[in-house]
C-alpha cells in the first residue's frame, strides 16, 4: 500500500538556499502530513485551529526551502519486488561519486551512498526474484566500470522500513 510522508531532502543535493526555523505550528503541519500525507489544508487548519491559508503557505514554504517534501512511498511487495539487498561496493580507478552517480540511475537502485569503511559506496536495491537479481548483478552493477567488488546482502526479514524517520524538533 503507498503511504505519503514529508522527508528531508537527499544528502547529494545542493545546500539548502534558505534555511528557515520550525515553529510549532510547522511541526504540527508536519506531523499531520506524517499521519496522511493527502490530509487537505482545510482538515489540516480545523485541527490547529488556524487559516487555511495559514497552511498553505507555510508547506509552501517548507517545500521551497527544501525543509520537507510530501512524497509517495511504494510498499516494495505490492510493486513486485520479492528481494530486497544491501550491497557494498568497492570502487577502483575511478571516483566514489561517479560510480555512485551511474549506480543511481539504474532503476532497481533506490538509495545510494558514498561511506568510508570497508565499502566506498553502500546501495539498496530490489529485484522480483532470483534471477533478475543475476542480471542486476552482473550485467547492470557489475559492468559500470570502475566497480571493483560488489558484497550482497539479502534481507532476510524488514523490521523496520521508516521513511518519516528524520525528527523534527524545534529549536
Amino acid at each position: 500500500m503507498d503511504a505519503a510522508a514529508p522527508v528531508m531532502n537527499d544528502l547529494s543535493s545542493p545546500p539548502q538556499t534558505q534555511q528557515i526555523d520550525l515553529d510549532a505550528t510547522d511541526q504540527a503541519i508536519i506531523d499531520l502530513l506524517r499521519k496522511d500525507g493527502r490530509m487537505p489544508f482545510r482538515a489540516i487548519a480545523r485541527a490547529l485551529d488556524v487559516a487555511e491559508n495559514t497552511v498553505r503557505a507555510r508547506v509552501r514554504r517548507m517545500e521551497e526551502s527544501d525543509t520537507m517534501r510530501v512524497v509517495a512511498v511504494t510498499d516494495i511487495e505490492a510493486a513486485g519486488y520479492g528481494m530486497l539487498l544491501a550491497i557494498g561496493v568497492q570502487v577502483e580507478g575511478r571516483s566514489p561519486e561517479t560510480v555512485a552517480r551511474e549506480l543511481a540511475a539504474i532503476a532497481e537502485v533506490f538509495s545510494v551512498n558514498v561511506v568510508v569503511g570497508a565499502q566506498d559506496i553502500e546501495i539498496l536495491v530490489v529485484a522480483e526474484d532470483q534471477a533478475a537479481l543475476n542480471i542486476l548483478i552482473t550485467d547492470k552493477l557489475g559492468a559500470i566500470p570502475g566497480v571493483r567488488r560488489l558484497t550482497p546482502a539479502l534481507a532476510l526479514d524488514v523490521l523496520k522500513n521508516q521513511p518519516d524517520w528524520v525528527p523534527f524538533h524545534a529549536a
